[in-house]
């Protein structure tokens, strides 16, 4: 693909967590019984009428200050229409020609290098039900009760140019959509998920390729193998002196290709129209700075803070902050003790991270909450014990809920900072190790951490290291 570049725009839709639906008071949740979480006003009973919920403008509202974009203060639904046997008004109420946001930019990085991608859009929608195919069943069901589920509609100008880059884009999505409370962002529940628009241009051309849309995608990293299926498929169309249709195509995860859908349908198709039964809203200035001043601290300004104030590399101030949990527990740690704030991170990011990857948990669920890190941290700050021995602590910790100090005692990992017997240990390292010694002797630096390594192990992790550092460097000499 060297002499042709990828065009990538994403179509990301948010569910978002109000307690009822956008137009009713029927409640919004996930895993009730079939068709028992909806009413005449969200299946389209003739004569029902729809109510605009206003914390589903609200939290459009709060997304749109997140992304840096400008805001409607005149608020219009339209109505969508097309068939299909989830909709069952055959009409989808939307936003056409007067999104409730608009115009804005999301800042994310790839690979350490900062990239920037447009919103040209996010617009507030009510969901359609869901078709169950069922094994054994001849006939497709329908279940109504996500009819009217609240969306927010986040739309991106075609300024991706890599899978890589829409993969790290949508997780940063995610991320803000997690910090500022509005959506759970549960895939595993259809929370998010998005459609991609794909197309391939000669390097250097400023004309877009023709481009298609690839649905039914699941996942972020099914996002990723879609993006890079699609432009093989465009490619080897082209270089076989074809043309690219502009359609629809349903990605099958499982297989790893794509399957056409329908012919692209464009704006006319939709027969967009005024919703004649939700009143235009004036949107009042105040309201909306408002919702801006309760906007939190976002990803990147918390990674540009890290960085400031802890002195965090970027790359560990990003893998924490795009974590909403793990964020909070560090930000918790750093209020204890914001000098140990580096120590907490590599902790978070080390230890306690390969504990929640065994167990596939989030660090909401990590037994040991920040004030008893801290306090263990601060055993090792301040020489009690070693970062081994904190090691044997840590793990007594997750099952035992006493203060690490008592741990500490009742195991004996109290440092040992005793000259006479740290010297007879080093000794003896450097008796049996004799090879690494000659090595350290040749240049090999590094070798010293090794025998310091097996010091601790002879002292059963209570050594200092830093008197078996000098002592060894001493000897060494």
């Amino acid at each position: 693909m060297k002499d042709y570049e990828i065009v990538i725009g994403l179509e990301i839709h948010a569910e978002l967590n109000t307690k009822t639906k956008i137009f009713c008071s029927c409640r919004n949740s996930f895993g009730e019984k079939e068709n028992e979480q909806c009413c005449p006003v969200c299946t389209g009973m003739p004569g029902a009428l729809p109510v605009l919920n206003q914390k589903v403008v609200e939290y459009a509202i709060r997304m749109g200050h997140a992304t840096n974009c400008k805001i409607n203060s005149l608020l219009k639904q339209d109505r969508k229409n097309y068939c299909y046997p989830d909709l069952p008004k055959a009409y989808q109420i939307s936003q056409y020609d007067l999104p409730v946001c608009y115009d804005g930019e999301v800042e994310f990085a790839v690979n350490g290098e900062p990239r920037k991608v447009r919103i040209n859009r996010i617009q507030i929608e009510e969901d359609a039900g869901k078709l169950l195919h069922q094994e054994g069943v001849a006939n497709t069901l329908v279940d109504l009760n996500r009819c009217g589920v609240p969306l927010i509609e986040i739309v991106t100008e075609p300024d991706l140019r890599s899978s890589r880059e829409a993969h790290e884009f949508l997780e940063t999505i995610r991320t803000i959509l997690m910090y500022i409370g509005i959506s759970d962002c549960k895939m595993q529940e259809g929370s998010i998920r998005c459609d991609v628009n794909v197309s391939v241009r000669p390097k250097g051309s400023e004309v877009l390729g023709t481009r298609c849309e690839m649905k039914n995608i699941n996942t972020f990293s099914g996002a990723q193998r879609a993006i890079d299926f699609e432009a093989a498929r465009q490619l080897s169309i082209l270089e076989n002196g074809g043309v690219i249709v502009q359609e629809t195509r349903r990605w099958d995860d499982d297989a790893g290709r794509s399957s056409l859908l329908r012919s692209k349908e464009d704006a006319q198709d939709y027969r967009f129209f005024y919703e004649p039964d939700i009143p235009l809203v004036a949107l009042e200035e105040a309201w909306i700075d408002q919702i801006k001043a309760d906007v939190p601290e976002l990803p990147q300004e918390k990674i540009k803070r890290y960085v400031r104030d802890f002195c965090l590399s970027k790359t560990d101030a990003g893998n924490i902050s795009r974590n909403y949990e793990r964020a909070l527990f560090f930000d918790a740690c750093t209020l204890i003790d914001d000098k140990l704030a580096k120590n907490a991170a590599n902790w978070i990011l080390g230890d306690i991270s390969k504990y929640l990857n065994e167990r596939n948990e989030e660090i909401d669920a990590f037994p040991v909450r920040p004030s008893r890190l801290m306090s263990l941290l601060q055993l090792v700050n301040k020489e009690i014990i070693s970062g081994s021995a904190a090691k044997k602590v840590l793990s007594i910790m997750l099952e035992d809920a006493a203060d690490p100090m008592a741990i500490v005692e009742r195991e004996g990992l109290l440092q040992n900072s005793n000259e006479e017997e740290m010297l007879r240990i080093v000794e003896d390292v450097l008796v049996v190790n004799s090879r690494a010694v000659e090595d350290y002797k040749q240049g090999r630096a590094n070798v010293l951490g090794f025998l310091v390594g097996q010091c601790m192990k002879q002292s059963k992790g209570k050594g200092d290291p830093k008197l078996i550092n000098r002592l060894l460097t001493e000897r060494l000499k």
